[in-house]
């Protein structure tokens, strides 16, 4: 499914927060800040028919074997699991019912306000969103503009994301119809289940992307990946939406050898592209 939005549809989910951290503003005067905010605002009132957001995403039904998660085409999500000590040694893959257990898929009637006892879940969302690529690119003349507009951009692509996780949530897939929560509550991210974006701590591959690409066709919103899996426009995301009322972000960190070989096997490619892809982690 594929959706487009308005800049009005997505900017009251805009988290101004990462918009300040862009902007090196942590510790300035709150003058400061509100002069910055109140520039990307009016920018976002002038520019709101000229571009438009999109998003695409699916739902499949799925299984956990392992560190994989397998989804109903056959197409197999690879997941890094936690291993230093301290952690919980955390995996995406765990907050996925493995392939023997009883079917659960938070998918229960429009009548039904009946929640599944299980904590696990047999569906899983893809999804991608984008920009209008003109306004990475319709600004270049002023190096402030570009700068100003590269970052409202990439606020506009992390709000189509939460808008559409909202409606996944409560239309789409329909496991948590009746949330009553504000927009602070959901980027304060209060909601149930997780949407961890690739490139992310819990989801540090890039090179997925691939993977999701065969899965979504992100050209269907103007998407296109680069050698590494790195999306175009920059201000694009992409993730997987797990339902789990159990499942929490995390940070996958340092990685041994064992398991970086261990994910090269699972993701058929040789060890020293997925050593690139994960250098942060090693």
């Amino acid at each position: 499914m594929t959706l487009s939005y308005s800049i009005a549809d997505v900017a009251p989910y805009i988290s101004w927060l990462y918009f300040d951290h862009a902007w090196g503003m942590s510790g300035k005067p709150e003058t400061e800040r509100q002069q910055l905010r109140r520039e990307a605002e009016e920018r976002l009132q002038r520019y709101a028919d000229r571009y438009r957001t999109y998003a695409v995403f699916e739902l499949f039904d799925c299984y956990s074997e392992g560190e994989d998660i397998v989804l109903s085409r056959g197409a197999r999500i690879p997941c890094l699991r936690q291993q230093q000590q301290g952690s919980d040694f955390l995996c995406l893959a765990d907050f996925i019912a493995p392939q023997n257990y009883p079917r659960t898929s938070y998918l229960a009637p429009r009548t039904s306000k009946k929640k599944h006892p299980s904590p696990l879940t047999s569906m899983i969302g893809v999804f991608a969103t984008s920009v209008d690529s003109g306004l990475e690119t319709d600004f270049s003349s002023d190096p402030y503009e570009k700068m100003m507009m590269q970052l409202v951009a990439d606020r506009l692509a992390e709000a189509t994301a939460e808008r559409l996780h909202e409606q996944v949530r409560r239309e789409f897939w329909g496991y948590a119809r009746d949330e009553q929560l504000s927009i602070a509550d959901m980027l304060a991210c209060r909601y149930q289940g997780i949407r961890p974006a690739v490139g992310y701590p819990s989801l540090p591959d890039t090179s997925l992307n691939f993977v999701l690409d065969r899965l979504l066709n992100m050209s269907q919103i103007g998407i296109r990946l680069t050698e590494s899996g790195a999306m175009r426009p920059h201000a694009s995301v992409s993730g997987l939406m797990l339902a789990s009322p159990q499942a929490r972000y995390f940070s996958v960190g340092t990685i041994g050898d064992d398991q970086l070989s261990d994910y090269a096997r699972r993701r058929s490619l040789p060890v020293t592209l997925i050593r690139k892809y994960l250098s942060a982690n090693l």
